[in-house]
């Protein structure tokens, strides 16, 4: 029998660059991020976003804010470093077809990016499409 593959996920990174201090700064804005954008893209959050201050580290990271949601479809990041205006973001999921578009003007909104850099990865592309055992 000859095995048949498609994709898994994809996974689509945004890096923003000269966002506003304050908006990144802001641990209710980035959790109404993680809480609202899942029903958005049509994915099902399977327990409530949790956000956590992250200390500077006394080498590059002068500290911030990380926040993650896990969804039924994987999950989806926030990390934002406030004293450089800039934000690391991964949206993972199991579905295909997602609007990255949409996705990217929405944190540029949010966060007020000037610059943003973008990466796309379709995950998983060996993934059989019947059970193997």
């Amino acid at each position: 029998m000859e095995k048949i593959y498609c994709n898994f996920g994809e996974h689509f990174t945004l890096d923003g660059y000269e966002g506003d201090s304050a908006k990144l700064n802001d641990k209710q804005l980035i959790l109404g991020c993680l809480d609202e954008l899942p029903e958005m893209l049509g994915m099902k959050k399977l327990a409530e976003p949790r956000v956590y201050s992250a200390p500077d580290n006394d080498l590059k990271d002068p500290g911030g804010w990380s926040g993650f949601v896990v969804i039924a479809e994987s999950h989806i990041s926030i990390h934002t470093f406030p004293k450089r205006g800039f934000v690391s973001i991964d949206v993972y999921t199991c579905r295909n077809g997602m609007d990255r578009e949409f996705v990217s003007g929405y944190f540029v909104e949010k966060f007020g990016l000037k610059d943003i850099e973008t990466n796309f990865i379709k995950r998983g592309t060996k993934y059989p499409v019947a059970d193997i055992w």
